[in-house]
């Protein structure tokens, strides 16, 4: 069965055809770190994590690249509102570059403990600033642009195609333009390449620039960072839908605009939102939930991962207490039947017959547009089957999680009952959390973990090897 994938551009189910044989370039948006990730951010990372292994599976070599916006994002998509790095930084009291810091290493000890695989290349935004001058003045020189205000606009008028992604027709754009917030646009949806002192008097972080001294605009740094490390065409590109109207669609039309209209991106792929009480789960809104919280509550970081699996990436996903609780059931009726399975193992005789029906299905399903679901009733289907022999049942179960990337093969090495294995992984988070706020000097937040750890009876030893930590004694 070949490949295929949901292109976003099209709606339609594809087959993949990579540019080169045997390769997949992959550029997934990365988080804005100004604050921790909410459970629905991350819905995303799993999804690309889903993916990734999925075609390494089949056999690809992907290098996948992930940004990390620490300048130029404002809190509208749209260039309105302020940037959230600054924002973030004057209600903390910190510089931009602490905030950034203190969230990226956030954002990592959540996924690490969500079991994703690092990506090939992390680029940070403010790392590659000349990056993002050298296209923009790309874009220039063919004529797409217009100063005003001292910004650089895009003048998406130039661009005929602009909107194909989202489904907008450009006559359309035009006729419901009536207001614009930003005076200097000349269409309320051209979209700033780069800002200047027009837009913020005392802004953080500033370059200098052909066009003044300022800071790009959050869409082009995609664009340049993408291009930098997978070329000027290449694979897949993918985000949540919230990207498709405005900034997955500035992306395309920046790009071509740059390289003289080649095809930039060949797959499209966009994830759901994650609901809560049927509303989007979002920062702005306040009281959103981290995946510390969910460890706080006695989940398992593993629970939710099982969670999202259960559900199509391009379904939108209603989350309840009562339905992680039910992912915390499932995985364990599941890690508890690997153990069975593992003991079994050990005492009969292997008869060499392999098991191929299962993971033929399990393999069709996740090359038939990342079908979890469908995956995870294989799995369940083999683990039920008393026909099949353990050795040959283990073995195929934990090739399937080479795929799922629930952590089956630690279960066999660990001798700790799960209740145990949990804490330890929320402790080690925990102690993770409060080292990126160390590094980010935010000391307060440092020492309120490590008091929070030691009124439940665990004591913090911090030495050259890094902290360690331990019960306290009667705790």
């Amino acid at each position: 069965m070949p490949f295929t994938l949901f292109n976003t551009m099209g709606r339609k189910t594809e087959i993949f055809q990579p540019r080169q044989a045997g390769k997949a370039g992959f550029y997934g948006c990365g988080p804005t770190v100004y604050n921790y990730a909410h459970i629905g951010n991350l819905r995303a990372y799993v999804v690309h994590d889903i993916l990734v292994r999925s075609l390494r599976r089949a056999g690809y070599e992907v290098n996948h690249v992930m940004n990390i916006t620490d300048v130029g994002h404002l809190s509208g998509d749209n260039d309105e509102g302020d940037d959230k790095m600054v924002r973030s930084a004057g209600e903390r009291g910190k510089s931009v570059l602490e905030i950034a810091a203190l969230y990226t290493n956030a954002f990592f000890s959540d996924t690490d403990r969500l079991n994703i695989l690092r990506p090939t290349v992390v680029c940070r935004a403010t790392e590659h600033i000349a990056d993002m001058i050298a296209l923009i003045q790309r874009i220039a020189d063919n004529g797409y642009t217009y100063s005003a205000g001292g910004n650089l606009y895009f003048d998406i008028t130039k661009d005929s195609a602009y909107g194909e992604l989202a489904l907008l027709r450009l006559d359309d754009l035009k006729a419901g333009a009536r207001t614009a917030v930003d005076e200097h646009k000349r269409n309320p949806h051209d979209f700033v390449l780069w800002f200047t002192k027009s837009k913020f008097e005392n802004q953080a972080l500033v370059w200098d620039s052909p066009w003044g001294r300022g800071y790009p605009g959050w869409h082009i740094e995609c664009s340049a960072m993408s291009i930098k490390y997978l070329g000027e065409q290449f694979d897949i590109h993918a985000g949540g839908i919230d990207h498709i109207p405005i900034h997955h669609t500035n992306e395309i039309a920046q790009s071509e605009a740059a390289t003289g209209k080649k095809p930039w991106v060949r797959y499209w792929l966009h994830n759901e939102f994650l609901v809560l009480d049927k509303e989007k789960m979002s920062k702005s809104a306040g009281g959103f939930l981290t995946l510390q919280k969910l460890v706080d509550k006695g989940y398992d970081p593993l629970d939710y991962r099982y969670f999202l699996l259960g559900g199509h990436y391009r379904s939108q996903l209603q989350f309840s207490w009562d339905s992680l609780e039910g992912a915390k059931n499932a995985r364990k009726s599941l890690t508890d039947k690997i153990r069975a399975l593992h003991e079994k193992s050990l005492s009969q005789q292997p008869t060499g017959v392999e098991e191929k029906t299962y993971l033929s299905n399990f393999n069709k399903a996740l090359e038939d547009d990342l079908n979890t679901p469908r995956a995870l009733a294989q799995l369940w289907g083999l683990v039920r089957d008393s026909s099949i022999e353990p050795q040959t049942a283990l073995a195929t179960v934990l090739d399937m999680d080479e795929a799922l990337g629930l952590g089956l093969r630690s279960l066999l090495d660990r001798k700790k009952p799960p209740e145990d294995e949990a804490f330890t992984r929320e402790i080690e988070g925990i102690i993770a959390e409060r080292a990126a706020a160390k590094k980010a000097k935010d000391f307060a937040q440092a020492d309120s973990l490590r008091q929070n750890l030691k009124e439940r009876g665990i004591l913090l030893e911090d030495g050259p090897g890094g902290t360690i930590w331990r019960r306290i004694a009667g705790a």
